[in-house]
């Protein structure tokens, strides 16, 4: 019963994308694309610098942290 009450309701309102011209909802649908692509590409960015920084740290680890993170057990060696 609820939901023919709704469905009663929606038929007799006016939605937004009626008010509003085709021009106006083409530049808003736009602008929506563009903020859309605009954050995916921060994002592969910051994807991007986080690959180059975990590069860049792995690079330039020291002897002593190489062989902290080595599975080798350098005891049985001596």
């Amino acid at each position: 019963m609820k939901r023919k009450q709704q469905k009663k309701v929606d038929d007799g309102t006016i939605h937004l994308n009626e008010r509003i011209s085709s021009d106006i909802l083409a530049k808003l649908k736009a602008t929506s694309k563009s903020l859309k692509e605009e954050e995916q590409r921060k994002e592969e960015e910051v994807r991007e610098q986080e690959r180059q920084r975990r590069l860049e740290k792995e690079k330039n680890k020291s002897f002593e942290e190489l062989l902290n993170e080595s599975n080798l057990d350098w005891k049985s060696y001596k």
